[in-house]
């Protein structure tokens, strides 16, 4: 084993069989083992099974073992691993399974005072028998707990053991029936006694408990605990877990059905798990249900993204991952929304040192928002956690038509100039949304309606830094819906001066040309560069691309031109880049001014064929890069 998170062993109804009954025994847990493994101590075969993969990550594998014979009583531990690992995590706690008709004698089971008796009374159930046990053991039939056992003691002329009960509640009406066993075969009992019959009457309905404002509280802020019972209630009283007096006691309000607990504090001390209960001329009342009193912002927030993005197709799935430097032990992430959901998971540490839980949501509809914050605990204090993350929403994107991602000037930009991003579409939507590639944060904005149907948003992300270089996409959508729109096609942002190093840049034959002629651009450096990029100034297009060529002493790519036109007058510059960071460019190589001359068609006025910058076709780095006569910004005469 590895030290993993143990998962839990459990039978599926009682662990005290009888001969021929099938015992099936149940390995779960929810830190997304894929299989599990069974052992007996003492055995030496180990089943293997895959895990059943349930909800919100749990996961669990089946093991059938009956029918049941001698030598199946023992001690069992399950253990979970990874498919991809050879290690197993750590044991579950062990699980006992006892097997009745084994010793050939039957003992007897009587009760003091009687087999029926008040809520809050003693009771005392006796298992006696003529021939001496090592063990009595007492069950209560459908009970998945363990039995209780008793060393006997000598009570001439045989050997009894006292099981007593204190201040009972309805919860221990049921059948009864004790064993004896020896202590070198402690897994195989004797047949059992004749079943008794206990009832516990006059017991009252159990009280609700709730918190308000809610069960989720703040460090520093207040709660109340109400506790809800019957009209006859005289006390209300409130256990909290691991304390062995009642945390609190309170006289109910009229009209008399309920109490409060108040707490003008919460901190770290109030935080646990709790239940009340009442008492009333009949006796005392049930416990309520268990209460987890939670509270937040004791540590530092931990940070919420989505995996791959935040934006998912309608019916799709993602992975939210909730991550911190500090070592917690597991995250808790909730789900917004009319009834709040929680999720929690054990962390695990990656190779970087971060402790994070990763959480699989879907298939994500448009019908309602997804909106969810996590916090980071550790396991010894399950109930105190950090202070929440920052809320992420994911979008939803479904399949109406995709607007179009603009930038205002150029795609490749200096420190520190402004970027501003147009996302545009002439569907009518009335909201935007733009995401980058990785990133988490989803600016929306309201659509501004322009003529003949078409609506924008502008988004201002500037002044730029390194961290703004990327690639983008937006969406719309209608405020009446929850939906998004197919996304734009993608943008790539590129941030100049983030790499220690210029190219140069030259011209073939020269910087003025005729009209109709060739000219090559020739980006040279030093260093090696993943990629050079050619940038013409003033253009909205993306730049163009060629991986370099090896000229010793030098690295160096060819743009080729051909049968230039005016359009392609302009001053240009080229940069290098990293495959490791391929928005972020070097500072660029001094500006080269290339002049066409001679273009008729601009001298004479005539109308280029299509205004339109026209596609680039792109060839091998031996063959160079072809720019067509078309990518231009203007015509130049």
């Amino acid at each position: 084993p590895d030290g993993g998170q143990k998962p839990s062993l459990l039978t599926q109804h009682s662990p005290v069989l009888d001969p021929g009954e099938k015992l099936t025994l149940l390995c779960h847990s929810d830190s997304g083992y894929d299989r599990f493994a069974l052992s007996k101590e003492g055995g030496q075969d180990l089943p293997q099974l895959p895990g059943q993969q349930l909800q919100a990550g749990l996961s669990q594998a089946t093991f059938l073992l009956g029918p049941v014979s001698g030598s199946h009583g023992g001690r069992y531990r399950c253990y979970g691993g990874h498919r991809l690992s050879s290690e197993w995590s750590a044991p579950s706690d062990p699980l006992d399974i006892l097997v009745t008709g084994q010793l050939p004698a039957t003992p007897s089971l009587s009760v003091q005072p009687g087999p029926t008796v008040s809520s809050g009374e003693n009771v005392t159930l006796l298992c006696q028998s003529w021939i001496q046990w090592d063990t009595f053991l007492l069950v209560k039939e459908g009970a998945a707990d363990a039995p209780l056992r008793l060393r006997p003691e000598s009570r001439a002329p045989g050997f009894q053991a006292e099981f007593s009960m204190r201040a009972v509640t309805s919860a221990l009406t049921g059948t009864y029936r004790c064993y004896g066993s020896q202590g070198s075969s402690p897994y195989l009992l004797s047949w059992p006694s004749a079943p008794l019959a206990l009832v516990v009457s006059g017991t009252l309905p159990k009280p609700t408990l709730w918190a308000e404002p809610a069960s989720v509280v703040p460090w520093g802020r207040p709660v109340t605990l109400w506790c809800e019972g019957t009209l006859e209630a005289q006390e209300y009283r409130l256990d909290k877990e691991g304390s062995s007096v009642p945390w609190d006691r309170q006289i109910p309000l009229e009209p008399r059905n309920k109490a409060k607990f108040p707490i003008p504090i919460m901190s770290e001390h109030q935080a646990g798990q709790y239940q009340c209960y009442y008492h009333s001329p009949a006796g005392w009342s049930e416990h309520s249900d268990p209460l987890e009193l939670v509270v937040t912002r004791f540590y530092s927030k931990p940070r919420l993204s989505a995996l791959p993005s935040p934006v998912v197709t309608s019916g799709g799935n993602v992975t939210l991952q909730c991550g911190s430097w500090q070592g917690f032990g597991q995250f808790v992430l909730t789900k917004e929304g009319g009834h709040k959901l929680t999720w929690t998971l054990d962390s695990q540490q990656d190779p970087s040192g971060q402790f994070q839980a990763q959480f699989p949501v879907g298939p994500v509809t448009p019908s309602h928002r997804w909106t969810f914050t996590c916090y980071g605990s550790y396991r010894r204090t399950p109930q105190v956690w950090s202070e929440p993350s920052d809320p992420l929403e994911l979008l939803v994107s479904g399949l109406s038509r995709k607007p179009s991602l603009l930038t205002q000037h150029s795609p490749v930009l200096d420190p520190g100039e402004n970027l501003t991003l147009l996302c545009r579409s002439d569907s009518g939507y009335d909201r935007f949304a733009l995401s980058k590639e990785g990133g988490q944060d989803l600016p929306q904005l309201p659509g501004q309606q322009l003529q003949a149907g078409l609506s924008q948003a502008t988004f201002l992300l500037g002044p730029v830094s390194g961290s703004h270089g990327g690639r983008y996409r937006c969406y719309g959508g209608h405020r009446l819906s929850s939906e998004w729109s197919a996304p734009s096609d993608p943008l790539d942002i590129l941030v100049t001066g983030q790499l220690p190093a210029t190219p140069s840049l030259s011209v073939q034959p020269g910087p003025t040309v005729s009209s109709g002629e060739n000219v090559t651009l020739l980006c040279q450096s030093w260093i090696q560069w993943d990629t050079f990029l050619l940038v013409k100034e003033g253009a909205a297009d993306a730049p163009l691309r060629l991986r370099p060529e090896s000229r010793a002493p030098e690295f160096q790519a060819e743009f080729s031109m051909r049968a230039v036109t005016s359009a392609l007058t302009g001053t240009y510059r080229c940069y290098g880049s990293q495959g490791s960071s391929p928005y972020l460019l070097s500072w660029p190589s001094a500006p080269l001014a290339l002049v066409i001359s001679g273009d008729c068609s601009a001298v004479s006025g005539r109308p280029v064929a299509d205004p339109r910058p026209e596609r680039i076709k792109q060839h091998s780095p031996e063959q160079g890069a072809t720019l067509g006569s078309g990518w231009r910004t203007a015509a130049v005469g």
